[in-house]
Parts: structure tokens; sequence; C-alpha cells
């Protein structure tokens, strides 16, 4: 059973009480996955600015 985090109220739902797309994140594979959702997307945001910042040097070292 997929779960979403509503990111309005804080809660995770299921597809039986989930909110409207724009309000949740997800699916998530587990109750505790979907719980911990914004620590999730920050931490794949810090990856990919580090990624970012990284591809600009790289690009800037080429003369």
């Amino acid at each position: 059973m997929p779960y979403w985090y509503n990111v309005d109220t804080g809660q995770v739902e299921t597809d039986a009480d989930r909110s409207q797309d724009a309000n949740v994140l997800g699916p998530y594979d587990s109750q505790d996955a979907a719980a911990r959702a914004l620590d999730t997307a920050r931490e794949k945001t810090e990856q990919w600015d580090a990624e970012d910042r990284e591809w600009d040097e790289k690009g800037t070292d080429r003369g």
C-alpha cells in the first residue's frame, strides 16, 4: 500500500484518505518513509546542490 506525506498537515496519508497531488509527497513504500519525507527531500536537495557546484567548478577549470 502506498503512503503519502501531506505537507500542509504534516500527516501521513494512504490512498483511502489522500489529499490533492499538490499537497502530498510520495508515494512511499512505508508509513515510516512517508513520515520522513521532508528529511529525505532536504537530503536529496543538498546532494543535488553539491553535485551542481561540483559540475560548475569542473566547467570553469577547462579553460
